[in-house]
């Protein structure tokens, strides 16, 4: 029994060993977090910025350039009707 939910070429190798339920995608978490990450490393990006400290600032404006593309692939995930 798989998950009509779930991408037609997923096979699951373990499904039903042990009786385990079978596992969730956590997007929504991962959603929350992201934008999470987002939000504080685009402030603390402006924040050493303004400070000087340019280092840390592109550091952090690379952390929150990720956090983005990561947001844009959790959401087409879900749009796509992928669980979680």
């Amino acid at each position: 029994m798989s998950d009509p939910r779930a991408r037609p070429d997923y096979h699951d190798p373990l499904a039903g060993f042990g009786g385990a339920p079978p596992a969730q995608s956590a997007l929504t978490l991962r959603l929350v977090l992201a934008v999470f990450g987002l939000v504080v490393c685009t402030a603390g990006a402006v924040g050493t910025a303004l400070a000087g400290a340019s280092a840390i600032c592109v550091i952090l404006a690379v952390f929150a350039a990720a956090a983005a593309v990561d947001i844009v692939v959790i959401v087409r995930r879900k749009l796509r009707g992928e669980p979680g």
